[in-house]
C-alpha cells in the first residue's frame, strides 16, 4: 500500500494541530476526512460563529469535515463509518471513545506533545516547563482505553532552554510534530512500526499533566526563586501566572505575570512577596530564597506592558506586597 491509497481521516482542534494536516496534506498523504469541535459563538452577543484553526485550513484545501458534539451520536458514527478510512490520527483533540479509535482496521494513532510514560494529560507542555525540565519532546502512540498509555511508536527528544516559555517549547514542538506524525504513518506503511508498551519505558516516578485552571495559575511566593521562575514561564503567554497586589490600605489588584528573571546574588530577609522597586526601572519581589525582576505585567483590563511603562503609570505604595 502507497501513501496515496491509505485512508487517513485525521482530528484535531487547535493551532497546534494544523502543522500535522498540513505536512499529511502537502506531503501527499490521502486525508479522506477531518473530525474537529464545532464552531464557536464569539463576538459581543455570540453572533458571529468561530470555526478551529483546524477546520478553517481544512475548507481551505477542500477536505471534508465533521464536527460532532457529541462522539457517541449515532448519525456521527456512520458518517464516519462511511469515510473507511485505515487509519486515524489524532492531535489535540478529545478522548474518543472505542467505537471511534477502534474502527479503522490499522487503528488510530495520538500525537502527544511529550516524553511518554512521563506527563500523561491535558497540559504536557505547561507542566514540563513549570517543573524545570531541560527537556522534552513528542511521542506518537495507539490509542487504547486508558489515556495517553498505549505503546509508543516514534519518539523525537528537544532540550528546554532555561529562558523558553511555554509558548517557545509550544512553537517547536508543533513544527516537529508535523514531521513525526509523517515519519509514524510511513512507518504504518511499510510495517516497520514496532509499538512499544509504555510499562517497559517506566524508569523513573511519573509526573501528570493535568488540565490547568486560573487556581492553578496563581503564584506562590513562598517557593524558591527558580521554582516562581519557573512557574512564571511555564504559564506565559497562556494562561499567564497571576498574583494579587495589596496595598497598605488594603486594596486589591490582580496582576498577570508574563516575564520575569531571576536576581542573581541578591539574597533577602524581607517576608515572602514584599515588593522592592525604584518606581522607575525595576520591580522585585521576595521569595523563599532570593528575589524575583518582574519584567513584563498586565493589570485587570489594561493592555500588557513592560516595567517601565507599569511603573510610569502605576505608582507603588511603599509596604505593597504581592500574595
Amino acid at each position: 500500500m502507497t501513501k496515496q491509497d491509505l485512508r487517513i481521516v485525521y482530528m484535531g482542534t487547535p493551532d497546534f494541530a494544523v502543522e500535522s494536516l498540513r505536512c499529511l496534506v502537502e506531503g501527499g498523504y490521502n486525508v479522506v476526512g477531518v473530525v474537529t469541535g464545532p464552531d464557536k459563538a464569539v463576538g459581543r452577543h455570540g453572533s458571529v460563529l468561530q470555526p478551529t484553526p483546524v477546520k478553517q485550513y481544512a475548507v481551505e484545501h477542500g477536505l471534508r469535515v465533521l464536527q460532532p458534539e457529541r462522539l457517541k451520536d449515532e448519525a456521527f458514527i456512520e458518517e464516519l463509518r462511511s469515510l473507511q478510512a485505515d487509519l486515524q490520527i489524532v492531535v489535540a483533540f478529545r478522548m474518543l471513545p472505542e467505537v471511534v479509535w477502534a474502527m479503522p482496521r490499522l487503528g488510530t494513532f495520538n500525537l502527544h506533545a511529550s516524553l511518554l510514560p512521563q506527563y500523561r494529560g491535558a497540559a504536557p507542555i505547561n507542566w514540563a516547563v513549570i517543573n524545570g525540565d531541560t527537556e522534552t519532546g513528542v511521542t506518537t502512540f495507539f490509542l487504547k482505553h486508558e489515556i495517553d498509555t498505549g505503546a509508543v511508536i516514534r519518539q523525537v527528544r528537544v532540550p528546554i532552554s532555561e529562558t523558553d516559555c511555554v509558548g517557545d517549547v509550544h512553537d517547536r514542538l508543533m513544527l516537529l510534530g508535523g514531521g513525526v506524525v509523517c515519519e509514524t504513518v510511513d512507518a504504518i506503511i511499510d510495517g516497520t512500526a514496532e509499538a512499544t508498551p509504555q510499562e517497559l519505558m517506566i524508569t523513573e516516578e511519573l509526573r501528570p499533566a493535568p488540565k490547568i485552571f486560573k487556581d492553578t495559575c496563581r503564584i506562590e511566593w513562598g517557593r524558591s526563586t527558580k521554582q516562581v521562575y519557573d512557574f512564571v514561564r511555564g504559564l506565559s503567554p497562556y494562561p499567564a501566572a497571576w498574583t494579587t497586589l495589596v496595598a497598605p490600605d488594603g486594596n486589591e489588584m490582580v496582576v498577570k505575570v508574563y516575564e520575569a528573571s531571576i536576581v542573581v546574588g541578591n539574597a533577602n530577609s524581607l517576608s515572602c512577596g514584599t515588593i522592592k522597586t525604584d518606581g522607575k526601572s525595576y520591580l522585585y519581589v521576595a521569595t523563599a530564597d532570593g528575589m524575583l525582576s518582574l519584567r513584563t505585567l498586565q493589570l485587570a483590563g489594561k493592555k500588557r506592558m513592560g516595567i517601565e511603562d507599569f511603573l510610569r503609570g502605576f505608582r507603588l505604595a511603599d509596604d505593597s506586597k504581592m500574595v
